[in-house]
């Protein structure tokens, strides 16, 4: 699984005008499931995404986590993540897990952050979506359950 995960002040998602999901402060994940992932995976990225200390402490350095600042998650599919554009300039997608599978591991995913006691909004999974926030800072981490960054 790999996960772009943004520092926010705002965020919401919005399929066909209607908005499916919207935060305040804490984090936008933008997320890609793969083929070869398992739930195990998922729940790598949700220990991590969960326990990412990238807010600011009283001096000014970041130590927090979300929990500690009150935030929440929104959590959007996004395949393209597993885009390859080493041959060519037209992505392949071969990496990426079949839609049934991806929609498995993307919903465990939003079930363990809220187990975690997190808030967790959410797109809609395998729709056109529009994504509007606001990076605070800019704080953009890049997250893979194979550690392959």
């Amino acid at each position: 699984m790999r996960a772009v995960v943004q520092r926010v002040s705002r965020a919401k998602v919005s399929v066909n005008g209607e908005v499916t999901g919207e935060i305040g402060r804490g984090l936008l994940v933008l997320l890609g499931v793969g083929a070869e992932d398992a739930e195990s995976d998922a729940d790598y990225l949700a220990e991590k995404i969960a326990g990412l200390r990238i807010f600011e402490d009283d001096n000014g350095k970041m130590n927090r986590g979300i929990a500690e600042i009150g935030g929440s998650v929104l959590m959007v599919s996004q395949f393209t993540l597993y885009g390859d554009v080493r041959r060519g300039k037209r992505p392949s997608f071969d990496a990426a897990a079949p839609p049934a599978k991806a929609r498995q591991l993307y919903e465990y995913l939003v079930g363990q952050i809220r187990a975690a006691g997190l808030g967790c909004e959410t797109g809609r999974f395998q729709e056109m979506m529009q994504v509007e926030l606001v990076n605070d800072g800019p704080v953009t981490i890049l997250l893979d359950s194979q550690k392959v960054f």
